[in-house]
């Protein structure tokens, strides 16, 4: 064993040893048992769209590409939103430290979409490995990473221990504890703070998630919301001129990242301000998932253009829908004002709305956005880029007061752009603070 591993591995069994836990080695047990039902599960989920099927091999930790060697970190991210938002440190390590490999997981067919369209070359993608004891062993054995990077609130139990127990430092970046997550942990608080002893290094992303952390011994090294210091989306400069064209003068209204019950809700203030100003406006409606085209047709309820039939736009189209993935980039540089979907009804949180603000496009949104309440809370304040809907009513009015008065649609969008800019520098402190646990 080298001899920075052998020291680190000293280190690190220095520590509380959760190995000692009940509660842990219950769970361990528990997923041994579940480890024999997850290859069918893994094959039906498949068969619903859900998992990549020529890849399953990669979910049971078997991996499909070869360990460089020299020193590997491993970044872990769930979904698309948290896959975004890693990317600018993904970015920059590999710019800082070309000598190190870089392996990107992530456990959904949209975030390795994303994924495989915006990692730097060399970054090497695979699907997540199930937490189970057998799949994390298999995964850890092939990968052996030096340092394991987790986002938000990635914690899981096997795959912790087993870069643990091989020496490997590890951190929780931009954490987000809910107060649900913190409710579960103190059934069981002897087993959660073991297991959160295991981190070197914790980053939350708001004051909540800090306080929560600390009732379990949990030593926090400052903020960090890897969400404020996204890069700005990619476009297609042709397909954007294009579109242009097609849409002429028009104002634009982009309903972005919407869900089921929002559809219906929008198309309906959307049409009350448009008859309010007289403005011959065009809403691009682009639903987070995709494939629900058929509902949100069913919800619209009338004529439309659809851009994964080829519809193009004309002087005759009032609605366009974008069910298409990594295009935002194109529909907010079109739009005069974004609505965000996640955030009119209930149980979703929202979507991140520095996302358009980064490209100065003003933002309208419900009062659900908790995953991001805290952005929210600042941008809601004069100036900074967002504005409140509180019900339909209120969101025809914010829609007719941008589309209106376009001076203030772009003095609101400037400010949403100043928020975003002077957020993005936290990243530098999470750089210095990663440094002394890089191979």
């Amino acid at each position: 064993m080298p001899a920075g591993r052998g020291a680190r591995l000293n280190r690190v069994l220095a520590k509380p040893d959760p190995e000692h836990s009940l509660v842990l080695t219950l769970y361990r047990w528990a997923t041994v048992l579940i480890g024999l039902l997850v290859p069918a599960l893994l094959r039906a989920r498949a068969r619903r769209g859900k998992e990549d099927p020529a890849r399953l091999e990669e979910r049971l930790g078997r991996a499909s590409r070869p360990r460089p060697p020299g020193g590997l970190v491993w970044i872990h991210s769930v979904s698309v939103g948290e896959s975004q938002s890693v990317l600018p440190l993904i970015e920059r390590l590999a710019l800082q430290r070309p000598d190190l490999t870089i392996l990107s997981t992530s456990a959904t067919v949209t975030a390795a979409a994303l994924l495989a369209r915006r990692l730097p070359p060399g970054v090497i993608h695979q699907y997540a490995p199930v937490d189970t004891p057998a799949i994390s062993r298999r995964f850890m054995d092939h990968w052996r990473p030096d340092l394991m990077i987790l986002v938000e609130g990635e914690i899981w139990p096997n795959l912790i221990l087993g870069a643990r127990s091989r020496g490997a430092r590890l951190a929780l970046l931009s954490a987000r504890i809910t107060a649900r997550t913190a409710a579960g942990w103190a059934r069981a608080p002897g087993a959660a703070s073991a297991l959160l002893s295991c981190l070197d290094l914790v980053m939350p992303q708001d004051a909540a998630s800090a306080e929560r952390l600390a009732r379990f011994k949990v030593q926090t090294a400052g903020p960090l919301n890897l969400k404020l210091v996204g890069e700005v989306l990619p476009f297609d400069a042709a397909v954007l001129a294009d579109l242009k064209r097609q849409i002429g003068e028009r104002p634009v209204v982009l309903a972005a990242s919407t869900h089921a019950g929002e559809e219906a809700m929008i198309v309906l203030a959307f049409r009350k301000a448009r008859d309010r100003t007289g403005l011959d406006a065009l809403l691009i409606l682009a639903p987070r998932h995709p494939e629900r085209l058929d509902p949100v047709l069913d919800a619209i309820g009338g004529p439309c253009a659809v851009r994964s039939r080829g519809d193009l736009i004309t002087s005759q189209t009032e609605l366009y829908v974008a069910d298409t993935l990594g295009e935002l980039g194109l529909f907010y540089r079109l739009a005069q004002v974004a609505v965000l979907g996640g955030s009119l009804v209930p149980g979703i949180g929202g979507h991140n709305p520095l996302e358009p603000a980064r490209l100065g496009v003003p933002v309208i949104a419900g009062p659900h956005g908790f995953n991001f309440a805290e952005i929210y809370q600042a941008m809601f304040a004069d100036g900074q880029g967002a504005l409140l809907a509180a019900d339909a009513d209120a969101l025809a009015d914010q829609i007719g007061h941008c589309l209106a008065d376009a001076a203030y649609a772009r003095r609101l969008g400037q400010g949403g752009l100043a928020f975003a800019t002077g957020a993005a520098a936290s990243l530098d402190q999470a750089m210095s603070r990663l440094e002394p646990l890089l191979p």
